[in-house]
């Protein structure tokens, strides 16, 4: 049986609107070649060479002490993010334009504001979207605007039947998304969440089957393949999440033109859509 719904006060949850965070670093050679290693790419690490796309996802991220995360690894709620009371969290989508690159050497700032925070009814029960937009400039130029999703929901239960299977796209490429990847990529975004790297926590105490896929790590591996596919830098890309990956299974990049973009989407061999997302030049 179910946990009975967990009660939710949005008027207490709605103060969080508006509320901001600045946080700044300076893009070093060192990480942009983990990035490349991780991603089994090649990247210039000269001063001022452009970074690689995306990799503002590992810049400028919170380091809250130890003490201060919550059981999952994540910082305690009641921070910057609301403190809401909801036991599954997750990166549901969002939506990037890149306005200039991000370069080696640089001073690259993250200015994060939380715009909405919203209720809604899922077939799991109540879910609570949070809606977070950054302003990333390096050297003092915009480079990246970005809408971050983030919703929270009650736990799912596992006899609820699967969606139905992705179609191949007209090109696709598998990734083995090991323990390996997943643990080389929460290195690299500082990502303490445990459902990434932590086998017995994420199927004992949350019930998933293996460790979960990250998010991010997925828009990383589409935006790049279809940089690649085109053989230029996206101008835009958004994305949304659906069922969740696990490292029980290869990740399948797919990817279809669609007049001058592309609709890219991940699946597991035989799965349904992971995440399903739209690439633009």
């Amino acid at each position: 049986m179910d946990a009975p719904a967990t009660p939710l006060d949005l008027a207490h949850l709605a103060g969080w609107i508006g509320r901001s965070e600045t946080q700044s670093e300076t893009l070093a050679p060192e990480l942009v070649q983990r990035f490349a290693a991780t991603f089994d790419r090649e990247a210039a690490l000269a001063p001022g060479a452009a970074a690689p796309q995306l990799i503002h996802l590992c810049l400028c991220q919170p380091a809250r002490p130890t003490a201060e995360l919550g059981p999952d690894g994540h910082p305690a709620r009641g921070g910057f993010l609301p403190p809401v009371p909801l036991p599954r969290r997750m990166w549901a989508g969002g939506a990037f334009a890149f306005h200039a690159p991000i370069r080696i050497g640089e001073t690259v700032t993250r200015r994060s504001a939380i715009t909405d925070v919203a209720l809604k009814s899922g077939r799991s029960g109540p879910l609570c979207f949070v809606t977070v937009e950054h302003r990333i400039e390096s050297g003092g130029q915009l480079a990246v605007t970005e809408r971050q999703d983030i919703v929270y929901r009650e736990a799912v239960s596992a006899s609820r039947a699967a969606p139905p299977a992705a179609p191949e796209g007209a090109r696709h490429r598998r990734i083995d998304a090991g323990p390996v990847l997943l643990f080389r990529y929460s290195a690299l975004t500082f990502n303490g969440h445990r459902i990434h790297y932590d086998q017995p926590y994420v199927t004992g105490e949350e019930g998933y089957p293996g460790l979960i896929v990250h998010g991010p790590l997925q828009a990383t591996l589409l935006a790049l393949y279809a940089a690649d596919l085109r053989g230029a830098p996206l101008a835009r890309f958004s994305f949304r999440s659906g069922t969740p990956l696990f490292d029980t299974a290869p990740v399948m990049l797919n990817a279809d033109e669609d007049g001058p973009a592309m609709r890219l989407w991940t699946a597991r061999p035989g799965g349904p859509a992971a995440m399903e997302a739209t690439a633009e030049w």
